[in-house]
């Protein structure tokens, strides 16, 4: 299949389940602690606003939630199926810490996810704003078992190889090892700026639209000091993230500098731009700038970056990838800073909900977050490269061993499903998304609330007039 063997197809399979995956996940982070910010400020100060907001987001986050468990069952079975070597080599570790991850946070986000979309209006103010915050909490517990066992993968410790499989033998050094917390950090930050340019790019699409309530400008009120806090904070987290990453995994750092060979005791230049070429051991076209890359990258002017060379060609990782995912994921990240800075300026001004410059910026910034994230994994996982657990395990000897032929029909097979399935799921989400908050601005209809009766929301039923306009006949729980 277009030259490429088992083996990279396999790779592909699981990269391509990934990249779906983690979109999801990614927006439930974000998406929980944001419905638990609005239902505590309504609990606070009774502005209906922010219940109004609740009650819209959280349709949007039930079925971003269901979309990202079916994706993530999917990735558990291909621990089996395609890479059985690995799973025989590293389950050890790797299998109890997914398995703690269902026993605390799966466990902990289903129990009280039920309270939280079915019970706005029978049990009480209290107990549903817990469930909204147990809710939020078991997501970023989540968050945390994931990262830990990937981060193991990259830098492992706590461990002994017996019999040819890995035996841990110290759990807090295997969970808490050396890249965790940068990692850790990076990703729940990342999921909180992406939920925010979502939540910002869906304001800006209905004020574009003419659609100016108090709703939609908290909206985008909100969105806005989010990115403008915590933006400039994930600069500075992954600025830590690449320190740790040059002392554990200098060739990744290399790779994604594009940085071949140092030159007597010459300090290393930062290239902005140009094209690894893997084959002739140099970046073309390269744009440099003169001791910029010795102080990011090791906070000094005189210390020299590791360079790809002195690693063996067959330890190296693929250079012309990583090297640009990750100035996408920067050039994002820049972007991202910039308009935070554009809102405060126009918040200042009085003119943030009116200046339709900004709010096409913050429109096309929506799938930003995203974006940046799965350029960060595919830096990650591809700088990681050709280890599947760094230094102990290659990738090419994890799989299953599957034919060219097999993995050829299953990749075409996920391309399919995937498409088919999460499309649907998609555009099904957006039309949440371009239907707005409702409100009840005029009139004397009372959404009721915790504690009050009422025929409680149901989370997938919940897109009334969407429903409507396709004839069928779900039930107006909100």
């Amino acid at each position: 299949m277009f030259g490429l063997e088992a083996l990279d197809l396999a790779r592909i399979q699981f990269a391509f389940t990934i990249s779906f995956h983690i979109l999801f996940p990614a927006i439930t982070i974000g998406l929980a602690s944001y419905l638990a910010v609005l239902e505590g400020l309504w609990l606070k100060t009774r502005d209906d606003t922010y219940r109004d907001l609740y009650h819209f987001w959280s349709k949007i986050f039930a079925v971003n939630f269901g979309m990202g468990v079916v994706s993530g069952l999917v990735m558990a079975y291909q621990f089996g199926t395609n890479w059985s070597r690995f799973s025989d080599f590293a389950g050890a570790v790797t299998g109890p810490l997914l398995t703690y991850e269902v026993l605390t946070a799966f466990f902990l986000e289903a129990g009280f996810l039920g309270v939280m979309l079915f019970g706005w209006n029978r049990v009480g103010r209290g107990l549903h704003f817990f469930s909204t915050v147990m809710v939020a909490i078991g997501t970023l517990i989540s968050t945390f078992w994931i990262l830990s066992s990937n981060s193991w993968m990259q830098t492992p410790q706590g461990y002994e190889i017996i019999d040819g499989r890995v035996i841990p033998v110290d759990w807090l050094a295997v969970v808490f090892n050396p890249s965790f917390p940068y990692r850790l950090a990076h990703m729940a930050t990342a999921a909180f700026v992406a939920t925010a340019f979502f939540v910002g790019s869906s304001a800006a699409w209905h004020l574009l639209r003419g659609r100016d309530n108090p709703a939609i400008r908290r909206m985008l009120s909100m969105a806005m000091w989010m990115a403008l806090i915590v933006a400039p904070i994930q600069a500075v987290i992954g600025d830590f993230h690449g320190l740790n990453t040059l002392k554990h995994q200098p060739a990744k750092i290399a790779a994604i500098e594009g940085h071949w060979e140092n030159v007597g005791n010459e300090p290393t230049p930062l290239i902005l731009f140009g094209w690894p070429d893997m084959k002739a051991e140099k970046t073309r076209f390269a744009v440099e700038i003169p001791y910029l890359g010795s102080l990011i990258l090791t906070h000094s002017l005189d210390k020299q970056v590791p360079a790809l060379k002195e690693f063996p060609p067959q330890d190296r990782p693929n250079s012309t990838i990583v090297f640009w995912s990750f100035r996408i994921m920067v050039g994002l990240g820049m972007l991202m800073i910039l308009t935070g800075l554009w809102s405060l300026w126009l918040r200042k001004r009085d003119r943030i909900y009116q200046n339709r410059a900004f709010l096409y910026l913050a429109l096309w910034m929506g799938p930003s977050g995203l974006i940046a994230i799965l350029a960060g994994w595919f830096t990650t996982e591809i700088g990681r490269q050709p280890w599947v657990v760094y230094g102990l395990m290659r990738t090419a000897d994890a799989s299953s061993g599957h034919s060219l032929m097999q993995m050829s029909i299953t990749l075409a097979l996920f391309v399919v499903v995937y498409f088919s399935l999460f499309g649907v799921g998609i555009g099904y989400m957006m039309r949440l998304v371009r239907k707005g908050p409702k409100t009840n601005e005029g009139t004397e209809v009372s959404h009721g609330g915790p504690g009050q009766k009422r025929t409680p929301a149901r989370p997938l039923s919940a897109a009334d007039d969407d429903a409507e306009d396709n004839g069928t006949s779900l039930n107006k729980g909100n």
